[in-house]
């Protein structure tokens, strides 16, 4: 008998790649069965993890849970795996060492029934130490106000948000866009978001208060990647590449937001070489960024990049260096 004639389909269905993060996953997978929401389902991809990460998911016995064990495809892989499997009216993809807020569901599933046009709905972040534990304060807040609305553009100058896991998607709007470009090794949540953002607006919920807690993980794909330009290039290609963005905008108005996007990137590329102790080649990329898009705030934080060895380590703000 099929299984959806044994038990109803879920609201939501939350996908959660996940590989080599034993350390963490228990977290993750234990603030989805803390959600004041309960009509989820979460679908694990353990690919192919050596640590015992699919251990600590078998662990948490709950019948809304389903581990998919894989051999080693990326995450891009893994999220797609469980896309073709999942079965909720909504998706959120999270990663596993990351963690949401108790009303996280709560709050995204009103935002996106509020608006049935949308998309899908975002909520604020905090982002975390490494080592944080649910309580803990954080890094840094991003609390809102939220854009909504038609943020293609938006989206393709910068991406918008920190990971899948303050975005609640429309499963027909995921079904629509398609898979997860496998080819992508960084910036592939970021093309995915601006796909659906060709079919629609966001919405943004509601409050201030996060929904989602990030975990700066030294080792992760932003830590290690986030300073290299040639880390954003087949996520650019793929993005500017893209015919359906021509039609929609023309040649002229995408060109334009293709350079605002490239100064964007040099500006996150030479904070990230400040952070990781390479200052010099950093801010030669912060000043060719501001050259490009100049912006008063962005002249300030140029201006506080150079004077970094004058101020104290807490007045750094986002050049501060990764421990270590």
């Amino acid at each position: 008998m099929p299984r959806d004639l044994v038990t109803p389909a879920p609201a939501v269905s939350i996908i959660m790649p996940a590989h080599d993060v034993a350390r963490f996953i228990g977290v993750a997978v234990d603030s989805v069965r803390a959600q004041d929401f309960a009509d989820w389902e979460l679908l694990v991809v353990d690919d192919g993890s050596r640590d015992g990460t699919g251990a600590v998911v078998a662990a948490r016995r709950d019948p809304r849970i389903r581990l998919i064990r894989q051999a080693n495809a990326g995450v891009s892989a893994a999220r797609s795996r469980a896309m073709e499997e999942a079965r909720g009216e909504a998706i959120l993809f999270l990663d596993a060492d990351d963690w949401l807020a108790p009303d996280a569901l709560d709050r995204l599933v009103l935002a996106l029934a509020a608006a049935p046009e949308a998309v899908g709905a975002h909520g604020g972040y905090a982002v975390m130490e490494e080592a944080a534990a649910p309580g803990d304060a954080p890094l840094r807040l991003r609390p809102g106000p939220l854009p909504a609305g038609e943020l293609l553009e938006m989206l393709l100058v910068q991406n918008l948000f920190a990971n899948g896991g303050h975005v609640l998607l429309r499963h027909e709007a995921v079904r629509r866009a398609g898979p997860f470009l496998q080819h992508l090794r960084y910036g592939e949540d970021w093309e995915y978001w601006i796909r659906l953002a060709l079919q629609g607006p966001y919405a943004a919920a509601a409050g201030r208060a996060p929904v989602l807690f990030v975990r700066q993980r030294r080792g992760g794909a932003y830590h290690r990647m986030a300073r290299d330009p040639a880390a954003f290039a087949p996520a650019m290609a793929a993005i500017f590449e893209n015919e359906a963005l021509a039609e929609r905008l023309g040649p002229a108005r995408l060109a334009a937001l293709r350079r605002r996007s490239e100064a964007e990137n040099a500006w996150i590329i030479g904070r990230e070489l400040v952070r990781h102790g390479e200052r010099a080649v950093g801010l030669e990329r912060l000043r060719a960024s501001v050259a490009a898009a100049p912006s008063p705030k962005r002249a300030l934080l140029l201006a506080a990049a150079h004077a970094l060895p004058m101020l104290p380590r807490r007045l750094h703000g986002p050049f501060m260096a990764y421990p270590g």
